[in-house]
């Protein structure tokens, strides 16, 4: 589990907390079902209307993905690939084919099975760009969903704080009956401001990172493959990869480079 999502979760109510208790407030003042029930389920409300309830349904589910810790194991792939440059450099790109039964990455593995099946390396580009793309889309759906679930909340508060101004301006006679209506008006703005900042926000973001991540390490495949069908050199391969890192990552495991070396020689 990605506890820095929890953590944040927790810090933001902490932080309210001392903000409502540093100032004297009661905390239960802010506790409203109405409220809750007009910015939260008015915005789950505009979501259904604008997807369809498997859609619905899959973006409401992949908030889970922020709760795991993705593993972009991006120097382990550039030393597998590493590998399978010298492999194919020494036994022929045929070899590839029982090398690519022991692969746990299914993208780099259907590459392998197009370079050893003899496929032109711009249809090799082109089906895997092709993936690439399918796999963004994807991805920009999940965050759009919660783009848009974010944009709803400020939207159903301010619907809430219309309402109660309204109920409060009818029965401005009933003294008793003004303090709650005017809590509802400012508190339904609240938690409007809340869902949209401390959680769909904070998840549009971590999507979008790990959108960037995923995409980039099927680039470095994408490269890696296609410098093997063309014969490159593996330092020439993995120094190319490296470019894909920050200066202050580009160290590829011992056995990569020294494959690498290798064959320099």
């Amino acid at each position: 589990m990605d506890i820095a999502t929890i953590i944040g979760l927790v810090v933001g109510f902490i932080a309210m907390y001392v903000g409502i208790v540093g100032s004297n407030g009661t905390i239960g003042v802010f506790f409203n079902v109405p409220s809750v029930f007009v910015v939260f389920v008015g915005a789950i409300s505009s979501m259904t209307t604008a997807n369809t309830i498997p859609e619905l349904i899959a973006g409401l589910k992949s908030f889970t993905l922020v709760l795991k810790v993705p593993v972009y194991e991006i120097k382990s792939i550039i030393t597998k690939i590493i590998e399978l440059s010298n492999i194919a450099r020494k036994e022929g790109l045929l070899s590839l084919e029982e090398a690519a039964s022991d692969l746990n990455d299914p993208f780099l593995k259907k590459g392998i099975l197009l370079i050893v099946d003899g496929t032109d390396p711009d249809l090799v580009r082109g089906i895997m760009e092709t993936e690439l793309i399918s796999i963004e889309a994807r991805h920009k759906r999940k965050i759009n969903f919660w783009e848009t679930f974010g944009s709803y909340g400020p939207a159903w508060g301010m619907i809430g704080t219309l309402l109660g101004l309204i109920i409060a301006l009818g029965n401005l006679s009933d003294v008793a009956a003004l303090g709650p209506t005017m809590a509802m008006t400012f508190i339904t703005t609240l938690y409007g401001s809340m869902l949209s900042n401390m959680l769909a926000g904070p998840v549009v973001y971590k999507l979008k990172a790990q959108n960037e991540s995923e995409l980039m390490i099927k680039e470095i495949v994408i490269e890696g493959l296609l410098s093997i069908q063309a014969g490159e050199n593996p330092r020439v391969i993995e120094e190319k990869l490296k470019s894909f890192l920050a200066p202050s990552e580009r160290t590829v495991a011992d056995e990569g480079a020294d494959g690498g070396g290798e064959q320099d020689g």
